[in-house]
């Protein structure tokens, strides 16, 4: 049996073949040879050393150009510097695929959304419906300038880079939730913030993860992977599904034996230990892919972007330059958090008054609208052929929520003397278990089809059906008091505030 290494050094030899007959084709010279560091003829938008801000390429009477002080890889070259307005506005609108450019058409409701926050204040429903779909536009811009950033650094870099900037929208909501936390408030928003770390691993793992399969299925009967990426994702996401599951498990293995509060202030100390554990085994991972292994995942990685069905579009495509990507970044992460605060703000008024659940606001709601970017760009990529890459960024956006951004937000918690932890619902912390388990079992045979995406789809379907009639924990509490050595507090946030 051929092991991984050898499987990743064959797709690197093919990538490395196609890209000497490519150069051959042009009148190049094949890479490799005494004069390959001389002037090549080069696709548009690069450039021989690959550094942002240079023009098409050095002559023989024409002095060098500067050096940038930011090496970037040929991939990712913009063939301009500095900024130009008019060029980046029109890049943004045109964005990366024609789902990204789709998404653009909604930028009016932004401002209209906060207009609106400000002109009428108390008409509380049409303000959470155009800050529900402006931050879609806006994540979207987030997700856009990572992935500029993301072209110009190495494959492997570039794949985490992409993630981490997709997850931004995530964490900032994770964060403006944790800060609205009081104990007389009458929404549990840790509660929420549970629920929706579930639900953004859910909503990748099961949703995103499913449309690239039927994407990729619209073009290739099967559609394969290489096991490295499925293996190394596959065990990550087992251990983190029995990380999260341990304060559960301790909390409700001890229910009713042990005095209330003192099980909560137990439970939330484990939370926080795992939380640290948690990021400890991101780290590791992140450092298992950029360092030890980092050719490995290269090779795959330009492997899937040799195979891409739209790489002579994208070489012609436009892209921002350094600084036009830090700034598009800068604006969406400012966006963000203004239409976050927005969504938070009322959230009070949509489970008091319109009896929206917490499971269904944190399972299904909050995931769909931070993950839009996240979920357009792993699509695009499968459709294009580039399973891999698709399959790296839903894996590691998932790995992320699990490792680091639920994690994350326990420490901010800690930090703040919030009682946040990773105490979830037995229903929610089932559908993830299970969840993981059948896409692992999706995963082993390294081959996938649109079969198995609709049944990913399915089954988040039915997730959400559920998570919409379960009720709020409070309610239960209220219907059916909980049993203890000492009463619980009726609005406390607490880690014991379900069994």
């Amino acid at each position: 049996m051929t092991s991984p290494y050898h499987a990743a050094a064959r797709e690197k030899r093919a990538a490395e073949r196609i890209l000497d007959e490519r150069n051959a084709n042009s009148g190049g010279v094949p890479r490799g040879s005494s004069s390959s560091r001389g002037p090549q003829q080069l696709p548009l938008h690069s450039d021989p050393i690959g550094t942002e801000g240079h023009g098409h390429g050095s002559h023989h009477h024409h002095p060098p150009a500067p050096k940038s002080w930011f090496p970037v890889r040929a991939g990712g070259e913009s063939g301009r510097s500095g900024i130009h307005p008019w060029h980046f506005f029109r890049i943004v609108f045109r964005s990366s695929s024609l789902a990204s450019r789709m998404v653009n058409v909604l930028w009016p409701v932004v401002p209209a959304a906060i207009a609106l926050r400000y002109a009428a204040p108390h008409q509380d429903l049409a303000i959470f419906i155009l800050a529900y779909i402006a931050m879609v536009p806006c994540a979207n811009l987030v997700g856009f300038a990572g992935q500029n950033l993301a072209k110009k650094v190495p494959h492997v870099f570039g794949v985490l880079a992409e993630t981490t900037f997709g997850s931004l929208v995530e964490i900032i909501l994770f964060i403006v939730l944790i800060k609205r936390y009081s104990p007389t408030s009458s929404v549990d928003y840790t509660q929420v913030i549970r629920a929706a770390i579930l639900g953004s691993i859910l909503a990748t793992m099961l949703l995103c993860l499913g449309f690239c399969f039927v994407a990729a299925g619209f073009k290739r009967e099967e559609t394969h992977f290489s096991e490295i990426v499925s293996e190394a994702g596959s065990g990550l996401l087992l251990t983190a599904g029995f990380g999260l599951a341990v304060p559960t498990a301790f909390y409700n293995a001890l229910h009713g034996r042990l005095d209330i509060r003192e099980l909560d202030r137990k439970t939330l100390e484990i939370s926080r230990s795992t939380a640290v554990l948690l990021i400890i085994a991101y780290l590791v991972y992140v450092f298992f892919q950029m360092r030890t292994h980092h050719g490995i995942y290269d090779a795959i990685f330009e492997a899937d972007a040799e195979r891409d069905d739209d790489k002579h579009k994208e070489l012609q495509s436009h892209r921002l330059t350094l600084i036009e990507s830090i700034i598009a970044l800068a604006v969406g992460v400012a966006l963000v958090t203004i239409i976050a605060i927005m969504l938070v703000d009322r959230i009070h008024f949509l489970v008091e008054e319109r009896g929206v659940s917490d499971a269904f606001l944190g399972l299904i709601m909050i995931p769909l609208v931070e993950k839009a970017a996240e979920h357009l760009t792993a699509v695009d990529e499968a459709y294009d052929n580039q399973m891999n890459i698709a399959l790296s960024t839903v894996l590691g956006s998932t790995l992320q929520t699990a490792l680091f951004n639920g994690p994350l937000v326990v420490i901010v918690g800690w930090g703040m003397n919030k009682p946040m932890g990773f105490n979830f619902e037995l229903f929610d912390l089932a559908m993830l278990i299970l969840a993981i388990l059948t896409v692992g079992n999706f995963l082993r045979d390294q081959k996938t089809n649109y079969l198995e995406g609709m049944l990913c789809v399915i089954v988040y379907v039915a997730i959400g059906v559920a998570a919409a009639h379960y009720p709020n924990p409070q309610e239960l509490h209220e219907a059916f008091p909980t049993t203890g050595t000492s009463p619980a507090p009726a609005t406390s946030g607490s880690e014991g505030g379900h069994h």
